[in-house]
């Protein structure tokens, strides 16, 4: 896909991240992200709240606000200002990129603004909020993975697509499938995800049960009880796995190994999680109808209306079960191919920079 900018033209670009740290288990991937943005430019400097373990590129530079330090609301806004302003004094940005940092986006507006440095803000969500409606407003294009998820209508959305790492998240033959079969989920422990269901729905089938995930921060650990609760008023603590956080090479293992992979999040969560598992090969129950574009022919498998529509789960929960390991695994192949052609790295970051730099996709 062509770029609408020559590299000689596009020389650094500042970013809002969350959190900066390869180790993190549910956004160690935006440093992936970073790298494969800073070969597109001379210089990349990141502001995150939270830094961690780095491994970026010689061309980029991480500035964290404190988090990581346990500094308050307060200070952190003192010290985002206080970089901002001095990167700002110091170098000349071509665009903003702000990752799932609404909140950044609008306290840095009226210096970018003064500038004339356009942000660009992804944010891939179901949650609205004030500050997701300010981002909006003072952002040049807003990005995220499809149009629905994103939290309100807006003529800035450009649907670009999750950018999954599938030279990473592969299928690997050597690993041998579990027998009996095994259920896998990745996500965090919460009501939204509905574990509960996927225990009802499969308690009393032939098959092993693996949740991958943990309790979101700032959350008790309440529905997690419930879940241990139920596992053990199921009489079924010999077939349910409660993994806890995994590290991305833990993950895609726990993918290799499963038969079946599930995700029950609601219409507007367009998980990358599921991504993640097609792209493992892995045939995957949803409840979104977002994912289609990707299930298509194999929607009377892979699909259920509602994500607490018990007897839906396990009637598909039965049917791919029945199927010989070839069947399951053309299935997967089909869905890993259109993971690479559509939600991959490699696709979504040309489609990103030419939303930043000329406020549409590249045809």
């Amino acid at each position: 896909m062509p770029l609408p900018i020559p590299a000689e033209n596009r020389q650094r670009l500042l970013i809002f991240n969350l959190r900066t740290d390869i180790d993190d288990h549910i956004l160690g991937f935006t440093t992936q992200w970073i790298n494969a943005l800073a070969t597109h430019y001379l210089a990349v400097d990141v502001l995150t709240t939270h830094v961690g373990t780095l491994a970026v590129a010689d061309n980029v530079r991480v500035f964290s606000v404190g988090r990581e330090r346990g500094v308050g609301k307060v200070q952190r806004a003192m010290l985002f200002y206080s970089r901002l302003t001095e990167l700002l004094l110091s170098q000349r940005y071509d665009a903003c990129f702000a990752h799932m940092q609404p909140l950044f986006a609008v306290m840095a507006s009226p210096l970018l603004q003064l500038r004339g440095i356009p942000i660009t803000t992804w944010y891939t969500h179901r949650q609205m909020s004030r500050t997701i409606a300010l981002a909006e407003r003072v952002s040049y294009r807003i990005v995220s993975a499809v149009e629905s998820s994103f939290p309100m209508q807006t003529p800035k959305l450009r649907a670009v697509g999750h950018g999954i790492d599938t030279d990473f998240f592969t299928l690997n033959v050597s690993i041998s499938k579990h027998h009996p079969p095994r259920i896998m989920q990745v996500a965090r422990l919460t009501d939204i995800k509905h574990q509960h269901i996927v225990l009802e729905a499969a308690h009393d089938l032939d098959c092993e049960i693996v949740f991958v995930g943990d309790i979101p921060d700032g959350y008790d650990d309440t529905y997690k009880q419930r879940l241990i609760a139920q596992v053990h008023q199921m009489g079924i603590g010999d077939k349910v796995i409660f993994a806890g956080a995994q590290t991305p090479q833990q993950v895609r293992d726990w993918y290799r190994s499963a038969t079946v992979a599930l995700n029950l999040s609601p219409s507007g969560l367009f998980d990358k999680a599921v991504l993640e598992g097609m792209a493992c090969a892995i045939p995957t129950i949803v409840s979104n109808d977002a994912f289609q574009p990707l299930t298509r022919e194999f929607a009377d498998k892979l699909h259920i209306p509602q994500p607490d529509d018990v007897l839906a789960l396990r009637n598909q929960l039965e049917t791919l079960f029945a199927l010989s390991d070839g069947e399951r695994q053309q299935i997967g192949q089909i869905l890993r191919q259109r993971v690479v052609e559509e939600h991959s790295l490699n696709s979504l970051i040309p489609k990103l920079i030419c939303v930043m730099h000329n406020g549409e996709i590249a045809s």
